[in-house]
């Protein structure tokens, strides 16, 4: 099953195959299979074409994947436009919702910066 260009895989039960989308997760991915009345267990492959159909339509209503990458993209640079504080933490590559960097943040700020220790050669037993 094939929705915006994405194939979803087989053999995972809908709920999961849904959250390949970018912008569909549980959630929503939950209230489009109630909505178009599908069982979250059924796997892509056992879908008839009207379910495919109903589903592939609510999913289309939602703003996914190149519209929502571009939109969250366009506000991620209007703060650095304005010179915002978020905007700055986001142009040099930090953490922007007020986590601590002097300990943590090792996966933004890269794992050059490597933990020394006392500074002391351990003696060896002779």
């Amino acid at each position: 099953m094939r929705i915006l260009g994405i194939t979803l895989p087989d053999n995972k039960q809908m709920e999961i195959a849904l959250t390949t989308i970018y912008g569909v997760g549980r959630s929503r991915a939950r209230y489009i299979l109630s909505e178009a009345k599908v069982s979250p267990t059924v796997k892509p492959k056992d879908l008839t074409v009207d379910q495919e159909n109903t589903v592939r339509k609510l999913v289309e209503s939602y703003k996914i994947e190149g519209n929502l990458k571009r939109e969250v993209s366009g506000n991620i640079k209007r703060l650095k436009d304005i010179k915002a504080y978020r905007g700055t933490r986001h142009a040099r590559n930090l953490p922007t919702r007020g986590q601590r960097t002097k300990t943590n943040s090792r996966t933004v700020r890269g794992n050059v910066r490597k933990t020394m220790g006392s500074g002391r050669r351990k003696e060896e037993k002779t």
